[in-house]
Parts: structure tokens; sequence; C-alpha cells
């Protein structure tokens, strides 16, 4: 029987710096685009060129990295906003916090869509941890009486990406306001004979 090594634990300051470059990488993507130069991420990191390669060898690595992060933060967002909110207000909280993520960087969906083998785990993750976020959200919905009890979390999740495709010559909040009424209808009695 062989093990693997359990993975080592980052420093501290090595995950700042992790930390820095994914948010920093987040702020350009939206401003320039997933192509933007290198230096831009690390000059508002504050961090060199070295250490964005030593934590991210690839540009996929980093695009990865910061799709995974923005999944994990929209997943996290879950059992706060419950905790915070009604039932059907934390989900329709938590269906925008979705919603803006699939809306997305400049040039990232293009990027994920590239048939790049590095991109190839990217859905089973986003479903592995969203799926049970969203069907706590709909579950305590359903149990308060607030939302019909017909849809799926992966439904949902499906719809409203389909939802979130761009248009052209549409802007993005197009897709939000069809979002909004997806979420209008999932209310108890919204279009359910």
């Amino acid at each position: 029987m062989t093990t693997t090594p359990a993975p080592r634990r980052r420093r501290a300051d090595a995950q700042r710096n992790v930390d820095a470059l994914l948010d920093a990488a987040r702020a350009v993507f939206d401003t320039s685009g997933v192509d933007a130069p290198a230096k831009e991420i690390t000059d508002l990191a504050g961090v060199g060129v070295g250490t964005l390669y030593r934590h991210f060898p690839q540009r996929t690595d980093l695009v990865k990295a910061v799709v995974e992060s923005g999944i994990d933060a929209v997943a996290d967002a879950g059992p706060a906003l419950s905790a915070a909110f009604e039932p059907a207000e934390a989900l329709t909280r938590w269906v925008d916090r979705y919603t803006e993520l699939l809306g997305a960087k400049r040039g990232l969906a293009s990027a994920l869509h590239s048939g790049d083998p590095a991109f190839a785990g990217l859905p089973g993750y986003f479903m592995e941890r969203l799926a049970p976020t969203l069907s706590a959200l709909l579950d305590a919905a359903v149990a308060e009486g607030e939302i019909r009890g017909d849809i799926g979390a992966e439904d949902l999740l499906y719809a409203i990406a389909q939802l979130c495709q761009p248009v052209p010559g549409r802007r993005p909040e197009h897709g939000r306001r069809i979002v909004g009424v997806l979420v209008d209808g999932l209310r108890r009695g919204g279009g359910q004979q």
C-alpha cells in the first residue's frame, strides 16, 4: 500500500502573494482581459514577475485559479446569506452573485472554451462546489413555502448560465434582468398550475 504525502501548506507570506496575485488578476482581467501583460498583474499585486511564475507557471494556471476562486466565493456565500436573510431573499441574493460570476471577465469565456486541457476539470469543479450550495438554498425556500419545488439545483444553474450568455448588441445587464424574471417565476405559484 502506497500513501501519497499530504500537500505541503504554503507559508503565510507565500499565501499572501498568491492571494494578492489572484485579486490583481481578477481586477486586470475585468479591465484588460485575460491576455493582459503579466507585468500589469504583478505591479498591481506588488510582487515580481518571478513570484507570479513560481505560483502560476502557465497563463492557464492563473486563469483557472481565478475561475476557481470566483466559484469558491459564490459557493461560500450561500451559508452566510442563509444565516442573514429569509430563505427566498437568500436565494435571490445568491443567484445575483452567481450571475455576477457568469458575467465574468473579458475574454474569459473564450479562454475557457478554447479546448485547452488545463480547463477540462472546471465544469466538474463548478458543479461540485455550486450545486450543493444552491440545493440547500432551494430546499430552505421550498420548506418555507416561498418557492415552487419542481426545479433542481443543476437545472437552475444551467438555466441561469444560458440566460447569461453574451448576446451581440445587448449589454450584460440584459442577462441579469432575464435571470430576475426566472427567479420571480420560481416564487410560489409563479407559473405553476
